[in-house]
């Protein structure tokens, strides 16, 4: 029996009463030869595809690297380890709550759960600190946790400016990983067979995390604190205000719902990029009790076009200088001009942005045995 996230008597009542949310950051791994994995795919767990040729019993993992063909166990499934033809089986859903229509009322049962989630964050022995980049979201965490601030970009990013100013308005020290373009190509390998993903996107989002918890886990941390989550659940995106082609809802509470499914495939590689340094890692807006409040939130807490995460700055304001809550941030990969840098080395390196996809087959070509750089 082996479980990560939850202890199995959670788990097992968990499953007895059909229960999604049971209080806990996720969970997955073997279960009375089963394996499980929580509705949001909190914590990655891969099995052998079927038809790269299973064992008597299926092979699992919690790392892709362990095994030969891994694939992800779909988020909220279970899947008997000893029948090697078994299918996942769907056993949690993501609740659909009515929304809440006295906006006080949601926004105290958001207050609460937020300081549930961090709670249980505080009540382990792990010595923490926070990735940081000055938004909102990475600033409630580092408040909460009452956590040392690390933020990692090259020295004229905009997260190295934002995250200066706004720990500052905090009143709090603030350590920053100044980048080299280096510190990419050292990196990048390492971090992909980490990840088991090469594609630049995932590449350029994972590498900071990866960049910062070095820095971290140096400096004798054990744990990675992030604000992983907030985007999903409290309306972070613009697609969930537009409504166009990117979702195929028509409300933004429909849209965020949505967004939320996307999590099972995402963190997996946040999670691994973390573990790659020796954290690990801890992320309290995705606590069960913050999910719950989410799904109940009113569109009108959730976005409009003139401000989005509405819920989340309402309760933020209750702790954060006003200049922090109201402060919009840039994706990680962008705020922190990795995607600049790591674009530039591939055309350096020969892959120019003619060449279809080039910042993944240049990342394909610093892995051990990868293909020679195209001719230009």
């Amino acid at each position: 029996m082996t479980l990560r996230g939850a202890d199995p008597e959670t788990v097992c009542g968990a499953l007895e009463r059909d229960e999604p949310l049971p209080g806990t950051t996720g969970f997955a791994g073997e279960l009375d030869g089963a394996l499980v994995r929580d509705v949001l795919g909190r914590v990655p767990v891969y099995v052998e595809r079927e038809d790269h040729g299973r064992t008597p019993t299926v092979d699992w993992a919690f790392e892709p690297t362990a095994l030969e063909a891994p694939a992800l166990l779909p988020a909220g499934t279970t899947l008997d380890l000893t029948a090697p033809d078994a299918e996942p089986e769907r056993r949690w859903t993501l609740p659909d709550p009515e929304p809440e229509t006295n906006h006080d009322a949601a926004l105290e049962r958001l207050a609460a759960a937020i300081q549930i989630a961090a709670d249980h964050a505080l009540d382990t022995d792990h010595d923490i600190a926070v990735a940081f980049s000055g938004g909102v979201d990475s600033a409630l965490v580092a408040e909460l946790l009452d956590a040392p601030l690390y933020v990692v970009g090259f020295p004229d990013s905009h997260d190295v400016a934002a995250a200066r100013t706004a720990a500052e308005a905090m009143g709090r020290e603030l350590t920053v990983v100044e980048l080299e373009p280096a510190d990419l190509e050292r990196a990048v390998p390492d971090l992909a067979r980490a990840t088991g993903r090469t594609n630049a996107m995932d590449v350029q989002i994972a590498l900071p995390l990866y960049l910062v918890g070095e820095r971290v886990a140096a400096d004798g941390f054990d744990a990675l604190a992030v604000g992983q989550g907030a985007d999903e659940l409290f309306g972070g995106y613009e697609k969930v205000v537009r409504l166009d082609h990117r979702v195929e809802a028509e409300t933004t509470r429909e849209a965020v719902r949505e967004q939320i499914a996307t999590l099972s495939e995402q963190l997996p590689r946040d999670v691994h990029a973390i573990e790659a340094t020796g954290l690990e890692p801890v992320a309290p807006l995705l606590h069960d009790a913050v999910v719950d409040a989410a799904l109940r939130l009113p569109d009108d807490l959730l976005a409009d076009e003139t401000e989005r995460k509405r819920a989340l700055r309402r309760v933020a304001a209750d702790s954060l200088a006003a200049e922090v809550v109201s402060r919009e941030k840039k994706a990680v990969q962008y705020g922190s001009l990795v995607a600049r840098e790591l674009d530039r080395l591939a055309r350096q390196a020969g892959y120019k942005r003619r060449i279809d996809d080039h910042v993944t087959k240049y990342v394909r070509s610093l892995l051990e045995d990868g293909p020679e750089p195209p001719e230009s």
